[in-house]
């Protein structure tokens, strides 16, 4: 019963079981199904299989071109720098096929030749194959590789939750390393598995996650939504509850899902000096195929149109991309013309930037308002992108019907702006039967402004809530201070009497009517200087090493707040703004051509770059992308949609970043509900939440923390490790710990941290030593924020050095002694030696199974005596010291026995299963592993030798290419085991259950 909870039966099964349910052809190694075959395992393509799929789907093709062809694909030949660029290479060639020479009665021409039949799902062949092994840098066998015409498309990973203290991280960095992508100076697993995949997963039945190659940890994310299907279909299907790793599995590897996410999903974009693949999510594949329906079902031109309401920072731009991909790809729009439109030069060219990144065919930027018209006129099949404000005609006209084609769509990003006036009409009397998608992450609807009335109804919606819930993006705190700066409310008179009180009274009512009050304000130099010496302070001390953007009032204001940055001696910054020759010095002095700006922009995005404060005004509010930026310092008076875009700067996901923040310099936050009054309250619930609503958080986790130590000394810290020796409880400890911190990550410096620091620090002190003392890779410090390690660390270094320290392997035998001898009592020392021993045992135990299981029964008698009283600290210490010196001597003990460690644990076996009677010399010795040199004069143990030495030649002999999923060579592997133990009458009691053990060896060691 108990092996229904182990990682096969609980995940991996499952899930194979799910592929069955899909139509995949399914081969398990553990049921000992026959393999496909392959040339080597070397080799990750099943050529046979690829080959016939080739010929399948273009039957014309000649032997010579479908060699050809089947090289095109094949990783060994793929010419490329990396993994990124090779899956790019493979990808387009999939996708958009290839081009080969043949003569098909008409000539020696170009003939397309397909990889994958899009268009008929089951005129491909879709298979699923658990411990697939494969030969890189170091061996590599993956839970379940999926196939699509012998190419590996998937790759799952699999964890057991009951087992595994983090199975999504340990599944992640899994995946990670066979990608070879963990480490700069180190070469690990086989990353040609990788040439042609498309999906990876993560899965531990409860859950899973997904993202594509080069992916880092935080870009895996769920798939939550199986739609055009329902929760319920999956549960017939399964004839089961339905778990998150069941709703991924099936919505992303249907096979007509499958093929419409490699086909129509997934792009390469190039970021700084980085090709970035990138996959849909669950929300843009939703959103994009119910556009396509709604477009398909429609009865009047009118009902194609809609709104796409998706949360800042949820993708909005990458699902334009992807809809226009399918609908370029829809035979019956015949080529339509699609007319991608914003508000702002800045995010025309950057979505059109975004479309050439992303390798889309094409897009034409129109400069100016008659090229507009000209390329809208030139014909179909067209995309081009604009700003609106191209469509606009001199006052005493009425704006020309441009084209009357049914077949021109027009996506309009950030669609709540600017898409209710004379733009917006003009736009609509030019294309006067286009479809209208509008696309926004900020729908208004009030009064006399309805995004929903101007485009229609909701296509698909992605709320703030739900992005955050899934990781998506991360929530946004807010923080006002310099109460006494702010330019709003009750303060405006009294700082400007403060700020021009040497001005007379005619000069000051001069000031007020020339200038805006606020805007005066807002831009003296004392009130700025004051400001950046707080920003300054603020930064060092909660957000470095992540960046920073200041927001200004004015570019003279920008210009101000870099002087005064820089006479502060701050972290490095730079202005982002444009000007002209008119502008006044100090203003012209920062002004930054566009060339300028990206250099910048692009320094700003590497977290190793110096440069951490951007400062602006207008520019970098919506559309910039930077998940480095931790922190938004706001000195502007932003509402509406103006403020949601601009504070969804912060709330990309990034390392080490647990939330975004917004400090507020203005006021604004002082008058939330009507900056934000044109929204309907419920959309933009929790949209931005002050950071003092995090202290009942703070107060209940630390609560929870504490009291794993009630009436103990926290000072004594092997009574707190003592704590903690149950698997169980550390757990426990670990979440409450992490909580705990997150919450302190947040909060600090804010006052209301200044009661729980002394207790982090305690805390994280007794966390690190925890994890040292029982080798529980599982508790880190992962995700708890860069400032909360820093304290954590800071504080270690000055009382315990050594624990910052990895724990030290018992084989390091000068170290590992030394260690133990500094240790201040027996008891900590044999603690420490317990769990040393009992890590190496569970790393060790498949390579030796009999030897390691002996020492470990000797463990587990040692530590039972001394919780009896029958043994004290010092003597349990004693028969610790002989287990470490058998666990440093086992190659000594193989050679001894002129034996390699392969064949001793061969040998182990064997002597372990020898019939009692048979031999009473060498059971007398059975169970003794404190083998010396006499142990080989023993009479019976030559025999064992020679049937040891042989039996492991001609297992080696067998171990063929994937020699572990191959039926017949496992039949005849344990043929071959039976024939040689059958000859020795010592054996002939245990030989089904001696050959199942020397089975399971073989797979573990060869």
């Amino acid at each position: 019963m108990a092996k229904n909870w182990d990682e096969y039966h609980l995940v991996e099964k499952r899930a194979l079981n799910l592929f069955n349910k899909l139509g995949y052809q399914v081969y398990d190694a553990n049921q000992a199904d026959e393999m496909p075959t392959r040339e080597s395992e070397h080799e990750v393509l099943l050529l046979d299989r690829l080959r016939a799929a080739i010929k399948r789907i273009n039957p014309w093709i000649s032997d010579n071109n479908l060699n050809k062809a089947v090289n095109e694909i094949r990783p060994a030949r793929i010419q490329a720098t990396n993994l990124m660029d090779a899956n790019s290479t493979i990808h387009e060639k999939l996708v958009k096929y290839i081009a080969l020479k043949q003569d098909r009665g008409k000539g020696k021409k170009n003939q397309t030749v397909k990889f994958i039949d899009f268009d008929n799902p089951e005129n491909n062949e879709f298979i699923a194959l658990n411990q697939y092994k494969v030969k890189g840098k170091e061996n590599i066998i993956p839970d379940i590789v999926i196939f699509i015409n012998g190419i590996p498309v998937g790759v799952v990973e699999c964890k057991n939750p009951s087992t595994c203290n983090e199975p999504e991280e340990d599944a992640i960095n899994q995946l990670r390393r066979y990608q070879d992508i963990r480490y700069d100076n180190e070469e690990e697993g086989a990353e040609q598995l990788f040439y042609t995949n498309q999906i990876l997963v993560a899965t531990w039945k409860d859950s899973a996650s997904f993202s594509t190659v080069g992916a880092p940890a935080r870009q895996y994310r769920a798939w939550k939504d199986p739609y055009p299907y329902t929760k319920e279909d999956i549960a017939e299907l399964i004839d089961d509850n339905v778990t998150l790793q069941d709703i991924l599995l099936f919505s992303m590897f249907k096979k007509e899902n499958l093929l419409d996410l490699i086909q129509n999903f997934i792009v390469f974009e190039q970021e700084g000096n980085e090709l970035v693949k990138k996959l849909a999510r669950y929300q843009q594949f939703r959103a994009v195929n119910k556009a396509l329906t709604n477009i398909k079902l429609a009865e009047r031109l009118e009902d194609r149109n809609g709104t796409v309401w998706h949360t800042q920072g949820s993708g909005k731009s990458l699902s334009m991309l992807f809809l226009a991909l399918k609908l370029k790809r829809m035979e019956e729009l015949e080529n339509p013309t699609l007319l991608i439109v914003t508000d702002r030069k800045d995010l025309d060219n950057q979505i059109t930037g975004t479309f050439q990144r992303c390798g889309f065919p094409n897009p034409i930027q129109a400069d100016s308002v008659k090229d507009l018209k000209k390329q809208i006129q030139l014909g179909a099949g067209k995309t081009i992108m604009t700003t609106v404000h191209k469509f606009q005609e001199n006052e005493d006209k009425k704006y020309p019907v441009l084209t009357e084609d049914e077949n021109v769509f027009v996506m309009v990003d950030e669609a709540h702006r600017t898409q209710y006036k004379d733009l917006a009409l003009n736009m609509r009397r030019g294309l006067p039967n286009a479809c209208y998608l509008g696309f926004t992450g900020t729908p208004i609807d009030k009064k006399q402004r309805s995004t929903r009335r101007t485009f229609g109804n909701y296509i698909d919606t992605y709320t703030i809530e739900e992005s955050v819930a899934d990781g998506a993006t991360l929530p946004i705190l807010y923080e006002g201070r310099l109460p006494e700066q702010k330019v709003e409310g009750n303060n405006l008179d009294k700082l400007f009497d403060r700020y021009f009180t040497e001005y007379t009274e005619e000069e000051r009512k001069k000031i007020k009517q020339k200038y805006a009050t606020a805007r005066a304000i807002a831009e003296v130099p004392q009130r700025i200087e004051t400001i950046c010496l707080d920003i300054i302070e603020h930064y060092e001390e909660k957000i470095a090493p992540l960046k920073a953007q200041i927001v200004t009032v004015s570019r003279e204001a920008a210009a101000i707040y870099k002087e005064k940055m820089d006479k502060l001696n701050g972290p490095e910054s730079a202005v982002i703004m444009s000007g002209d020759n008119n502008d006044i010095p100090l203003i012209k002095k920062y002004n930054t051509s566009p060339s300028e700006q990206k250099d910048l922009i692009s320094r700003f995005k590497d977290l190793d770059d110096s440069l951490r404060f951007l400062i602006v005004c207008d520019k970098l509010l919506t559309g910039f992308d930077a998940p480095v930026e931790q922190v938004m310092y706001l000195d502007k008076p932003l509402k509406e949609h103006n403020l949601l875009q601009a504070i969804a700067r912060v709330n990309r996901r990034f390392d080490e970043k647990n939330y975004g923040l917004v400090v507020d310099y203005y006021g604004i936050f002082d008058h939330l509900q009507e900056a934000l009054a044109i929204f309907n309250k419920a959309d933009v619930e929790n949209a931005v939440t002050p950071i003092t609503a995090e202290k009942p958080n703070l107060e209940q986790s630390h609560r929870q923390v504490m009291q794993f130590f009630e009436g103990v000394d926290m000072d004594d810290l092997e009574a707190c490790i003592s704590l903690f020796a149950e698997e169980d409880v550390r757990l426990k400890f670990k979440q409450a710990f992490k909580a705990f911190s997150k919450s302190m990550d947040i909060v600090m410096p804010h006052p209301i941290a200044d009661p729980y620091r002394d207790d982090l620090k305690t805390l994280g002190r007794i966390y690190k030593a925890v994890r040292n003392r029982y080798r529980d890779k599982s508790i880190n410090i992962k995700g708890v924020g860069a400032k909360v390690k820093d304290l954590i660390n800071e504080h270690i270094k000055t009382v315990d050095i050594k624990l910052l320290h990895e724990p030290v392997s018992i084989l390091n035998e000068d170290k590992f002694d030394q260690i133990i001898e500094e240790k201040d009592n027996d008891k900590a020392k044999a603690s420490e030696m317990e769990h040393a021993i009992k890590h190496t045992i569970s790393v060790k135990m498949d390579e030796n199974p009999v030897f390691y299981q002996s020492l470990k029964e000797r463990l587990e008698e040692l530590i039972e005596k001394r919780v009896q009283g029958r043994l004290n600290f010092k003597e349990e210490i004693e028969g610790l010291h002989d287990i470490i010196h058998d666990i440093r001597e086992v190659k000594s003990k193989a050679e001894k026995l002129g034996l390699s460690e392969r064949e001793f644990a061969l040998y182990e076996i064997l002597i372990k299963n020898i019939d009692e009677e048979s031999s009473q010399e060498v059971a007398e010795n059975k169970g003794k592993y404190k083998i010396s040199g006499e142990t080989s004069t023993v009479q019976g143990n030559e025999q064992i030798k020679e049937l040891t030495q042989k039996l492991m030649i001609e297992l080696e002999d067998m171990a063929v290419i994937d020699w572990q999923r191959k039926k017949q060579r496992l039949k005849k592997m344990r043929r071959k085991i039976k024939l040689n133990l059958a000859k020795k009458k010592k054996f002939k009691s245990k030989l089904k259950g001696l050959t199942t053990q020397i089975m399971k060896l073989a797979k573990n060691i060869l």
